[in-house]
């Protein structure tokens, strides 16, 4: 399979549903802080003088780029899972403008997915939380641990400290301080069994990426620096997005259903397009197998965040 291919757009399947970019704002509770990508072309100059725009014509404009953006993200995801199986969806958003749009398949809408592997982010965070809590920094084996888990995948790494933070209780009680609302964690040992939405990994993405983070700086730096040293055979997904896909920091999630056979391929994390830093969450079930799933989860990446690459380029031309 090749990776990191970026289709033309003649080759990209369509049939995502999205939703505007303040229905994805009222349930993911991220909002839009500042001005749009194309925003900006305000004020409006005279001969003699420059007149400002009023509040109410400054929020129209912005409402028009986002619902723009939105269209875009529709019209660009849509053919990327053209006849494609099972369920997939996304979310995306730009952390230097706050725009951000979601899409997902018909049979996606309000479905949870098993997180897999990407969970271990999520792990992580809850032990760096508990961490600070007790006053203590990471012991040198949980280091070890962490460092495997994030860059290998390592399950038995998963499996301690997921023991380590009292498990699905454990990471329940983290997550409502990390403000994820649509994840529920594995029973008993089952952590790969957790289940969440692309907007609740946007949420935990922000808390590692963002600044406003009730995980310290120290402890988002060790995560971010973890999440950007993934080992070559984990190195696929979002990153197909990136312009350079060495500089993106991400975790992979796979796993094979034994009831089913069919496989579950998610990626999360955080990539640079057209300059602007986007954080990416693709997440797809019912996968005829690893290669398609990985494949597709590839696909849906790249589409959805162009119409963020086009929007940034119109804007610096501006």
């Amino acid at each position: 399979m090749a990776r990191h291919r970026h289709p033309s757009p003649s080759r990209i399947p369509r049939y995502l549903a999205i939703g505007t970019v303040a229905a994805l704002t009222a349930a993911i509770g991220l909002t839009h802080a500042g001005s749009g990508p194309r925003a900006g072309r305000n004020p409006m100059k005279t001969a003699a003088v420059t007149a400002l725009p009023s509040p109410s014509v400054t929020a129209s404009a912005q409402g028009d780029a986002q619902a723009e953006l939105a269209a875009d993200v529709e019209t660009a995801v849509r053919e990327a899972a053209a006849g494609a199986e099972g369920n997939a969806a996304v979310a995306v958003l730009d952390l230097s403008t706050d725009a951000s749009a979601s899409a997902g398949t018909t049979d996606a809408d309000d479905h949870e997915f098993d997180t897999a592997s990407i969970v271990k982010v999520d792990i992580l965070a809850a032990l760096l939380l508990q961490a600070a809590d007790d006053g203590r920094a990471l012991t040198a084996q949980e280091r070890q641990w962490a460092t495997v888990m994030i860059e290998h995948s390592d399950n038995a790494a998963a499996n301690a400290l997921w023991n380590a933070i009292g498990g699905g209780p454990g990471l329940a009680k983290a997550n409502i301080r990390l403000g994820l609302t649509e994840t529920v964690p594995g029973d008993g040992a089952y952590w790969g069994l957790t289940q969440t939405t692309p907007e609740d990994q946007l949420r935990l993405l922000r808390a590692v990426f963002g600044e406003d983070s009730v995980l310290s700086g120290d402890a988002r730096a060790y995560l971010r620096g973890l999440l950007g040293s993934i080992a070559a055979d984990q190195d696929w997904g979002v990153s197909a997005a990136a312009d350079d896909p060495k500089s993106a920091h991400l975790k992979n999630g796979w796993l094979a259903r034994s009831g089913t056979g069919l496989w579950v391929t998610n990626s999360i994390g955080r990539v640079e397009v057209a300059g602007h830093p986007l954080l990416l969450a693709v997440l797809c079930d019912g996968q005829t197998s690893q290669e398609t799933g990985m494949a597709l989860v590839e696909d849906l990446a790249v589409a959805a965040s162009r119409p963020f690459a086009d929007a940034a380029v119109a804007g610096a031309d501006e």
